[in-house]
């Protein structure tokens, strides 16, 4: 097996040569260059042959995400961000992901800092090469609109008669990009997202999409009401979990936000949202897993199956990574299997 090629780019000379030190310590990678800034990973990447780019967000002349932008529309390359851990640095990371960055890695400050997080760099850099050849090969773009979105009026008394339930990972704010913003602001549902995200980046998810959607979207709180018209986001290292009101006539739906132990290796996972809604909620329930590694979900949408809800899952031909839908349907549980430009469609008509 060859060698995984990575090119690390970095202002920071400190920075290159512990990130790099990381790398070469593993036996099936290396490293074939280093760039201070965007402007030199550009001219890098026309003369040497790079399986995956680690890109520091803030560098001088020409930063990350200018980067970033141009190796997407040119010729796409697996990218994974280093941001800060600043509101602005998880604003600057979604930004990164939904122009195509494959993942992120929260920069940390020091050596013992970068080399508590070896086993995350190394790991994700291995499933970021897996992705070079699918990302050449997709040209599914997310939403960006101009003008602001029309938000439909909410009421405080509009319980959910459906329930749209989301679960995606690598590649997954993307994703989310494209289908969350297409679905109409009178869609007769709430929609639970759970996003697998560490914490502090999940804020800049919802706020971004709320800013593209008809729908309102946001980070969900515990104890709140579930409402329709509104879709919710799981917290990072928050299972996003319902429980019914205690007047239990109504039929409230609220948010329980809980942080019980792993389940499927997540939190937030996508089957402990699942399993949570076949057990307390009454109606209709659709689940839309996209793309992601592993198999988180899977055994939710059979659950979600034997409660009469519908599942679909997102074509191999969209996905960044197939391994959450994959694991879905080869369960036989997914009654559409879609490309992500085709999803938000399918989910007005099951609702309906």
């Amino acid at each position: 097996m060859n060698d995984i090629k990575v090119m690390v780019v970095d202002d920071s000379a400190f920075m290159r040569k512990v990130i790099g030190d990381i790398i070469t310590a593993q036996p099936d990678m290396r490293v074939v260059a280093t760039a201070r800034n965007g402007q030199e990973a550009l001219k890098l990447i026309k003369t040497v042959d790079i399986d995956v780019i680690t890109m520091d967000v803030e560098m001088p002349i020409m930063n990350g995400l200018q980067a970033l932008e141009k190796i997407m529309s040119e010729d796409p390359l697996p990218v994974i961000m280093l941001s800060s851990l600043t509101q602005r640095g998880a604003d600057a990371t979604m930004k990164a992901l939904c122009l195509g960055a494959v993942d992120f890695i929260s920069k940390p400050s020091g050596t013992m800092g970068i080399n508590n997080t070896a086993g995350e760099i190394t790991r994700k850099i291995k499933i970021a090469a897996a992705t070079r050849y699918r990302l050449r090969k997709q040209s599914v773009q997310p939403i960006i609109k101009k003008t602001k979105p029309i938000k439909t009026a909410i009421s405080a008394n509009d319980t959910p008669g459906k329930l749209v339930l989301i679960g995606t990972s690598t590649g997954g704010p993307k994703a989310l990009h494209e289908v969350i913003p297409k679905l109409p602001g009178n869609l007769g549902a709430a929609v639970l997202v759970v996003q697998h995200m560490p914490s502090g980046f999940t804020r800049s998810l919802a706020e971004r999409l709320d800013r593209l959607s008809s729908l309102r979207v946001k980070e969900a709180e515990d104890g709140e009401r579930i409402l329709r018209g509104c879709v919710y986001i799981a917290p990072g290292d928050f299972h996003l979990k319902v429980r019914r009101s205690a007047d239990s006539s109504n039929r409230r739906l609220m948010v329980n936000l809980t942080q019980d132990n792993l389940v499927s290796g997540h939190r937030p996972s996508v089957d402990a949202m699942l399993d949570s809604v076949v057990n307390e909620y009454w109606s209709k329930i659709i689940t839309v897993i996209m793309t992601g590694m592993g198999q988180d979900g899977a055994k939710g949408a059979s659950w979600v199956k034997s409660k009469g809800g519908k599942v679909i899952a997102e074509d191999s031909s969209t996905c960044i990574v197939y391994g959450m839908p994959k694991a879905v349907i080869e369960t036989g549980n997914a009654d559409k299997i879609l490309p992500l430009q085709n999803i938000a469609n399918a989910i007005a008509e099951m609702v309906l």
